[in-house]
């Protein structure tokens, strides 16, 4: 559970960052085991069907994302705990394995997240994996803010309007290190006190340079297995990774039970009830297949609208 100090900095500040929220050995390694499993499998894919050089550097797991990239492979879709906005195929691919599952599930996380939003707590379907090469890897047109680095944002406004009223926080978890010098988060202190700003969805969906003061931001550096909890109107985004390295976080979100997820097209689960704890999700499974039905029900005839802004409002000019 988080101090009274904690909590009082989280109020003022509107966000907050703390060590140590994931066990090292119990919740962190498995979740790198899965995906470097994964990884492989995507790798040798790549080789067998002649995308990707079988030379091509792989003694680590860092190594194998750079080298994917380099050769035009999207490892991010087929890794990412999301399914896309826009058309969804039947194959569109995702990555909904127990490893991760447990993470999100985690009861020192869950902790954490209770002492924000209290004891009821639904898993929000808003939620990513964030794997972001060297940016001197970067293609010239690259603006995913999964790879690149991130824009100015508010949390609150990448949901549908039902959401605006949703009490919410999120919790960026970070796998490796992440510093300055490799992209680590920036923030606006305070600012979750303001209204939900404009946003422009292009190149990302971010606030208009010329709403932001910059010489409020500050870096937000955390090691693995921490964590930074954000209110949903807190403005933050991301530096950009200038080491030759990767930087790895996950981005997951948490509602209280009852409140709109703001993606009501994807899947929410509970994921801890003190007053219904036979509602709790507790099988990695069904999480899997929950968004496999997702999937299949939406690539039938629809595209998938993620948020509110169009490119030619007046403000994005």
């Amino acid at each position: 559970m988080l101090s009274d100090r904690q909590l009082r900095e989280f109020e003022e500040n509107g966000y907050l960052v703390v060590d140590n929220v994931l066990d090292r050995k119990t919740v962190l390694e498995p979740v790198i085991e899965e995906y470097e499993q994964l990884l492989g499998e995507l790798r040798s894919r790549w080789i067998a069907e002649g995308r990707l050089d079988p030379d091509a550097s792989a003694d680590t797991f860092q190594d194998k994302i750079i080298s994917a990239y380099r050769a035009g492979l999207d490892y991010f879709q087929p890794m990412d705990i999301s399914l896309p906005g826009g058309k969804i195929k039947p194959d569109t691919p995702f990555h909904a394995g127990p490893a991760i599952f447990r993470l999100m599930t985690d009861d020192n996380l869950l902790d954490t997240v209770e002492a924000i939003i209290g004891p009821e707590i639904t898993s929000n379907p808003i939620q990513h994996v964030r794997i972001k090469p060297p940016a001197v890897d970067l293609d010239a047109t690259e603006i995913r803010a999964h790879i690149t680095a991130t824009d100015w944002h508010q949390d609150r406004a990448v949901t549908l309007e039902e959401a605006d009223r949703t009490r919410m926080v999120t919790v960026w978890l970070a796998v490796t290190d992440a510093t300055v010098e490799n992209g680590c988060l920036k923030v606006i202190p305070g600012s979750h006190r303001g209204e939900m700003k404009l946003h422009c969805p292009n190149p990302q969906v971010g606030i208009p340079e010329s709403l932001i003061d910059k010489s409020l931001t500050r870096p937000l550096p955390v090691k693995a297995g921490g964590a930074i909890l954000f209110h949903p109107l807190t403005i933050h985004g991301s530096l950009p990774n200038t080491t030759p390295g990767i930087r790895w976080s996950f981005d997951l979100r948490y509602n209280v039970t009852g409140d709109p997820t703001g993606r009501p097209m994807f899947p929410d689960f509970v994921a801890r009830s003190r007053a219904a704890p036979a509602t709790v999700l507790r099988d990695p499974a069904e999480w899997r297949r929950m968004w496999e039905a997702a999937r299949a029900r939406l690539s039938a005839d629809r595209t998938v609208t993620l948020h509110r802004w169009v490119p030619d409002a007046a403000h994005c000019a």
